[in-house]
C-alpha cells in the first residue's frame, strides 16, 4: 500500500465531516471533532484509519484531483468547473512543456487543472491583478501540488508582459475583448486560445474582437451535465444541478 508522504495533500474522511490538509511534520491539525498529530500521518499508508485525541476516525485518503478543487480548495472566487476545465484543456490541446498564458487565475481551480497537464515541465504565467485572489489562488495550487508549474504576475494584460510566444492561451476576466489586440502579439502562429464568459452579450464582444484581429476557427459552446441518483429501484435525475456555468470560446490564432 502507498505511504503518506510529507507535502502529500491528504483527504481525511469522517462520518459527519471530511478535511483536505497539505501533511507537515510536527505539526497538529485541530478540528471540532479533535486534534491529529500529522507525524502520525507520515507513519500510516493510505486506506487506513486514524483516530483524533478525542477518539473520532478518519479514513485517510488520497484525493483526486477533482475533488481538491470541488472540496478541497478555499474560494473566493466563482471556480470553472470541472466539466468546462477539462474539457477547456483538451480544447487548447495542453501537454507537458508547453508555455500558456493566463489572465484572471481567480481561485486558481482552472490553473490547476491546466497544470496538471502541462506537468511536470510546462509552465502558466498567471495575470490577475486582485492581489487577494492571487495569494489564494497560490494557496490552492500549492495545495493540489502544482506550485513549481505556475508563475504568478500581480498585474492584468493592460500592462506590460514580460514573455512572448505563448502556445496557448485561457482568458476568464469580466472584458476580454479589451485584450484580444494584444494577445494576437503574445501568441504562436496557429495557438489556441479559450474564453469564458457569463453572458451572450459579451460572447458578441468577444467574437467581433477575435474576426477584427483575423483569428480563426472560432467556436462557441456551452456544456451541461446532469447527475442521476444512484438508486436501483427508481434511477431518475437528479433533483437539482448546475445549469449554465458560462460559454466557451475558442479560436485560433491566424495570419
Amino acid at each position: 500500500m502507498e505511504r503518506v508522504k510529507e507535502g502529500d495533500t491528504v483527504h481525511l474522511k469522517g462520518k459527519t465531516a471530511s478535511f483536505f490538509l497539505k501533511v507537515k511534520a510536527g505539526e497538529i491539525f485541530s478540528t471540532h471533532l479533535g486534534n491529529i498529530d500529522l507525524n502520525q500521518l507520515l507513519s500510516c499508508s493510505y486506506g487506513e484509519t486514524i483516530f483524533t485525541h478525542k477518539g473520532n476516525s478518519f479514513l485517510v485518503l488520497k484525493p483526486s484531483l477533482y475533488e481538491i478543487i470541488m472540496y478541497g480548495i478555499n474560494r473566493k472566487t466563482q471556480i470553472v468547473y470541472p466539466k468546462d476545465s477539462g474539457y477547456i484543456t483538451l480544447k487548447l490541446g495542453l501537454r507537458n512543456g508547453m508555455k500558456v498564458l493566463e489572465s484572471g487565475i481567480g481561485s486558481g481551480g482552472m490553473s490547476i487543472v491546466m497544470a496538471n497537464a502541462l506537468y511536470p515541465d510546462g509552465r502558466i504565467y498567471a495575470y490577475e491583478r486582485d492581489r487577494d485572489f492571487l495569494e489564494n489562488a497560490i494557496k490552492n495550487i500549492d495545495l493540489a501540488g502544482f506550485r513549481h508549474i505556475v508563475i504568478p504576475h500581480h498585474a492584468d494584460l493592460s500592462e506590460e508582459v514580460e514573455e512572448r510566444d505563448f502556445d496557448a492561451a485561457f482568458i476568464d476576466v469580466r472584458e476580454p475583448w479589451l485584450y484580444i489586440s494584444k494577445l494576437n502579439s503574445l501568441l504562436k502562429k496557429g495557438a489556441m486560445v479559450g474564453f469564458l464568459v457569463p453572458t451572450t452579450n459579451q460572447v458578441s464582444e468577444v467574437i467581433k474582437e477575435l474576426k477584427e484581429n483575423l483569428f480563426v476557427n472560432l467556436e462557441v459552446e456551452e456544456i451541461m451535465l446532469r447527475g442521476y441518483k444512484p438508486v436501483p429501484d427508481r434511477l431518475r435525475p437528479e433533483d437539482k444541478m448546475i445549469a449554465h456555468t458560462g460559454y466557451l470560446i475558442f479560436a485560433r490564432k491566424g495570419f
